[in-house]
């Protein structure tokens, strides 16, 4: 979702802003953050205090409207740190903002409300309740808000076509495939209208072709209602899929923060260079990668595509112009691209090469 990221400028465009997190399991975990333990390796930490650091010093911040993903291997920290960001886990130090609300300052009815009003979270576990029939588990958060049963019901019915259930209303979960039963979970999410939404692994117990036909619903659910989402996963392919940005994260650490292309062509280390080893590149870099600075011999007259344009979308006018392709934004020329620009990428994935 590259070509649709958000740009933003002022602080008044962050959605959430996380600065210096920690969440220490462990006896005296207070003590850590901040202190000469806390430096230590995750084994070296526990071995020395009996404490495990699941978030350190992670700090990153959200853009409105941005769909954010936080990936990583199993024990990385990322689900740890997204139940952080609305205190289902209770952080042990730092800074949560939502919205410029302090999220650990809050009182336990400011954070009621939170939960129940800005933030909604979607499970891998879809939590649904198995007596209701789909239309209710929709209208399920606004019965909690005290909505009245007519006003939540039309709230419903609208968000059941949003979602694709239309004509399942009065169906019941264990009627459901397990992925229209995550539809079920979405709606309930978007039903509240909030601000943000938060997905925490939601498709992996999905088979792989559910899970493709979901992550585009949330591709689509992103292009109509414009929400603020986070992501959690532990998928590559599913965070370069769905993310403005990606955060990586390893031993509850944040490894490199960046758009899919900016992970992908500058890996911050081989952690992340052993992860983007096997994606096809060219789904994934843009042209300002593989751009070149024109010769004096270069002709400067052919096509024209922004430096945004990915390489495998790109490729077709590329190979099929007998000039050089000119990379072009805002009315100046960044670069150009030839016929082995793009077929160096693609010979790179046959031979399994970086590009």
């Amino acid at each position: 979702m590259t070509d649709t990221a958000v740009k933003v400028d002022t602080m008044t465009d962050i959605a959430v802003k996380v600065d210096n997190l920690w969440k220490v399991f462990g006896p005296k975990a207070s003590r850590i953050p901040g202190s000469e333990d806390g430096k230590l390796p995750r084994d070296e930490l526990r071995e020395r205090t009996g404490c495990i650091a699941a978030v350190k010093e992670v700090s990153f911040e959200v853009k409105k409207g941005e769909v954010f993903v936080v990936m990583g291997l199993s024990g990385s920290g990322k689900s740890t740190l997204v139940r952080c960001l609305t205190r289902l886990i209770e952080p042990t130090a730092g800074e949560v903002m939502i919205d410029d609300h302090d999220v650990l300052k809050m009182s336990e009815s400011e954070l009621r409300h939170l939960r129940r009003t800005h933030v909604a979270m979607v499970f891998q576990h879809f939590g649904l309740l198995p007596h209701r029939r789909v239309i209710d588990n929709i209208a399920y958060g606004l019965e909690v808000r005290g909505l009245g049963r007519k006003e939540r019901q039309a709230k419903a019915h609208e968000v059941l076509d949003l979602v694709g259930l239309t004509g399942n209303a009065d169906s019941y979960p264990d009627q459901l495939s397990g992925g229209m039963q995550q539809r079920v979970g979405l709606g309930r999410a978007l039903a509240v209208d909030p601000s943000l939404l938060l997905f925490d692994e939601p498709f992996s117990a999905l088979d792989p072709l559910i899970r493709r036909d979901m992550q585009n619903e949330v591709i689509r659910l992103h292009h109509e209602v414009r929400k603020t989402m986070i992501f959690i996963t532990h998928d590559l392919q599913e965070a370069l899929k769905l993310g403005d940005r990606i955060l990586i994260m390893r031993d509850g650490e944040v490894v490199q923060i960046g758009t899919p292309d900016e992970v992908v062509g500058a890996p911050a280390d081989d952690y992340v260079r052993d992860f983007v080893s096997e994606v096809p590149k060219s789904r994934v870099l843009t042209l300002k990668w593989v751009m070149r600075q024109p010769g004096p011999s270069d002709v400067l007259d052919g096509p024209e595509l922004p430096p945004d344009t990915i390489v495998q979308k790109a490729a077709r006018l590329v190979l099929d112009s007998d000039k050089p392709v000119r990379v072009v934004e805002n009315g100046e020329l960044l670069g150009i691209v030839r016929d082995d620009d793009i077929l160096r990428v693609i010979v790179s994935e046959e031979g399994g090469d970086s590009a």
